[in-house]
C-alpha cells in the first residue's frame, strides 16, 4: 500500500511506501500553482527550472494553439517543417558563433546522450574506434539515461545504485586550483586515445547541489580539451537561457564547445523539447558516401512542429522582454535576503548566480516536514541533497520572491532547533 491517492501512479525519485501524499495541482498562473483545494503556491523552484516565462504565457500559448491547429506533429525523418527550421536558425543565431548544426530531441537527458553518441562516432567515422570514454566531474549531473548516468556523479549523486551496470568513466575533481588543474591535465595526457569528450555543466552544477565554479575553470577545461585533441561537450540544459546571468552560460568563460546541449527553458517550460547542437567540423565529420557514417539517432518526435512553435514563441519572448535585466534584479534580491541566513545553525555556505539561490547545510534532515512547511507558507519549494534553493521564473514579482526568501528566513531557524534538540 502507498500514500498516493491515485494507486497507478508512480512518482519519480519517491519511495512509494512512505511518501507524502503528492498535492494535486489544478491550474497554474504567472508564478503559480493553483492547487485543487483552492490554495495558490509561489513556484520557487520553476517546475524543475522550466517555467522561466512564468505559467501559462499568453504568447506561448497562443503560438501553441496556432499549430495545435495546423499540425501538432509529424516525424522528422524525411520531412521538415517552418516552425523547426526557424527554431534551428534562431538557436544558430543567438549561440555563441561556430555552434550551428541543431539536432532536435525531446528531453534534456536525452540531448547528453545524443552528444556522447555524436562525440564517439565523430571519432570512429575517422578510423578510431578506441575512443569510447568521458570524462566529467564530482558533482555533476546530466541526466537519468544510461550514457548520461554514467557521466554523473557516481558517489554523490542518485546514480550510485548502477554501479557495474553503467560504463565507467572518468569522473574527476573540477580544477579549482594547481592541484586539481594538474591531475586533470594529466588524465587527459594519458588517456587521451580513449577519450572522446569532456562533459561539463557550465558554471553550475545544479542538480549536484547547485555547485558554482569559476569562468576561468571553465576556460582551463576548455583550453585542456583543446590541447589533448577532446571533443567538450557543455550540458547547458538547467542554465541556459539566462538562468545563470546571461544567456548562455558559456558565454561568461568566451568559449565554443564543440557541441553544446539545450533543453529545459528552450520552449518556457510549456512542453519537452531539447536540443544538441555542434560545431561544423563535427557535423562535417559525419559527412561521407557511406551511410553508416551517418548520425544513427531519431527520437520519435524529435523536432515536433508543436513544441517548435512554443520554443519560436518563448525564444520572441527572450528578445522582446527584458528577461536579462529580470535576471539581475533577482540576484540581487536574493542576495540581499538569502546572505544574512549564514548564521543559522547548521548553514555551512550560501550560493548565489544569476536566477539561482542555494543554501548549503550540514545535513538536510527532516525533509517531509521542511516541504509541508512551506507549503504552509504558500511556497512550493523541494530542498534536495543537504541543498535548499530556489530557481523562480524570471517574471516573478519581487513581492512573490521576498515571500520565498521570508519563508526561507522563517522555517530555516526552527528547522535547525529541531534538529538539535
Amino acid at each position: 500500500m502507498t500514500n498516493i491517492p491515485t494507486p497507478h501512479i508512480w512518482l519519480p525519485y519517491t519511495q512509494m511506501r512512505n511518501a507524502l501524499p503528492p498535492l494535486r495541482a489544478r491550474k497554474t498562473t504567472g508564478s503559480r500553482i493553483v492547487l485543487d483545494d483552492g490554495r495558490e503556491l509561489i513556484d520557487a523552484v520553476s517546475s524543475w527550472w522550466t517555467a522561466c516565462h512564468g505559467y501559462n504565457h499568453p504568447h506561448i500559448v497562443a503560438a501553441m494553439e496556432r499549430q495545435l491547429r495546423d499540425m501538432p506533429h509529424v516525424m522528422f525523418g524525411g520531412l521538415i517543417h517552418e516552425p523547426a527550421e526557424q527554431l534551428a536558425a534562431r538557436l544558430a543565431n543567438v549561440l555563441p558563433k561556430g555552434l550551428e548544426h541543431v539536432f532536435f530531441s525531446d528531453s534534456g537527458s536525452v540531448a547528453v546522450e545524443v552528444a556522447m553518441k555524436m562525440a564517439v562516432q565523430f571519432w570512429t567515422n575517422q578510423g578510431d574506434r578506441d575512443r569510447t570514454k568521458f570524462v566529467s566531474f564530482q558533482g555533476g549531473y546530466h541526466g537519468d539515461t544510461l550514457a548520461a548516468m554514467s557521466v554523473c556523479d557516481p558517489e554523490e549523486g542518485m546514480h550510485a545504485l548502477f554501479k557495474g551496470y553503467l560504463p565507467e568513466q572518468f569522473v574527476l575533481d573540477l580544477p579549482r586550483d594547481a592541484e586539481s588543474a594538474d591531475k586533470f591535465r594529466e588524465v587527459l595526457r594519458s588517456n587521451r586515445d580513449q577519450i572522446a569528450g569532456i562533459v561539463i555543466e557550465p558554471l553550475v552544477q545544479c542538480a549536484g547541489g547547485m555547485k558554482i565554479h569559476t569562468p576561468e575553470t571553465l576556460r582551463l577545461v576548455a583550453s585542456a580539451a583543446a590541447d589533448a585533441n577532446v571533443l567538450l561537450i557543455c550540458d547547458e540544459v538547467a542554465v541556459n537561457f539566462c538562468r545563470a546571468g546571461t544567456m548562455f552560460a558559456i558565454e561568461q568563460a568566451g568559449i565554443v564547445p564543440d557541441i553544446a546541449c539545450l533543453g529545459k527553458a528552450l520552449t518556457g517550460g510549456a512542453i519537452g523539447l531539447a536540443a544538441t547542437v555542434a560545431t561544423a567540423d563535427v557535423f562535417n565529420a559525419f559527412l561521407s558516401d557511406d551511410a553508416q557514417a551517418a548520425l544513427m539517432h531519431g527520437p520519435t518526435f524529435m523536432g515536433n512542429p508543436l513544441a517548435c512553435a512554443a520554443a519560436n514563441a518563448s525564444m520572441d519572448l527572450f528578445e522582446t522582454e527584458p528577461r536579462l535585466a529580470q535576471v539581475a534584479v533577482i540576484e540581487s534580491q536574493l542576495r540581499r535576503e538569502l546572505e544574512p541566513l549564514s548564521g543559522v545553525a547548521g548553514v555551512t555556505d550560501i550560493r548565489v548566480k544569476g536566477a539561482i539561490g542555494a543554501i548549503e547545510v550540514d545535513e538536510l534532515h527532516s525533509l517531509d516536514w521542511l516541504k509541508t512547511e512551506f507549503v504552509n507558507a504558500g511556497v512550493w519549494l523541494r530542498p534536495f541533497g543537504n541543498v535548499i534553493y530556489t530557481m523562480p521564473p524570471f517574471v516573478i514579482t519581487e513581492g512573490e520572491l521576498s515571500i520565498i526568501t521570508s519563508a526561507i528566513a522563517e522555517i530555516l531557524p526552527r528547522w535547525s532547533v529541531r534538529a538539535r534538540r
